[in-house]
Order: C-alpha cells, then sequence, then structure tokens
C-alpha cells in the first residue's frame, strides 16, 4: 500500500492507493479461460503496448503465455519491463 506523502491532498493519495489495488479480469488464452490480476498502472500498460504491436489484449497475454516460466501476471509485468527498458535503451543518446 502506498504511504501518504507528506503534504499531498487526501484525494491523491485515494488516487495513488486505487492505481496500486490489483485489478482481475478473466478472458480467454490458448482455447481456455483463465483470470489475471495486475495494478491498473500495468493494466494500461498492457493495454498500450497490444496497441502498438497491433494486437488485441488477448492476443498479447497469449503470446506472453507462451513464452513464459512461472506465474502469468509475473510473467506480464517482466514482459512490458523488457519493453519499457528496450524503449528507454534505444533512445538513450
Amino acid at each position: 500500500m502506498t504511504a501518504p506523502v507528506p503534504g499531498a491532498p487526501a484525494d491523491q493519495t485515494r488516487r495513488d492507493r486505487s492505481r496500486a489495488a490489483l485489478r482481475k479480469r478473466s478472458m480467454t488464452i490458448a482455447g481456455h479461460r483463465t483470470s489475471l490480476s495486475l495494478e491498473q498502472a500495468f493494466w494500461d500498460a498492457l493495454q498500450a503496448q497490444a496497441a502498438a504491436e497491433g494486437l488485441s489484449l488477448a492476443a498479447l497475454v497469449a503470446k506472453i503465455d507462451r513464452g513464459r516460466n512461472g506465474n502469468l501476471s509475473s510473467a506480464v509485468r517482466v514482459y512490458l519491463l523488457e519493453r519499457a527498458r528496450t524503449a528507454v535503451n534505444s533512445t538513450a543518446p
């Protein structure tokens, strides 16, 4: 949970907590129903990455699922982290 920032408005602290809370969504990948629990920031990043790759959200999760070792939610977070690192490294001077 996010600690309050001294001097931050109370509504900002509530928004920070809300974005940090896990959101669970169900989808069908590889022909079976599964659920995925991610923080809102990761759902936003996953949607943006799917759009960037020209894939639906379910298609991107299926792609990640095929290459994962372990927990699907963790695999999604790592995939997004790797994409963010690649983007940062490609724009570095």
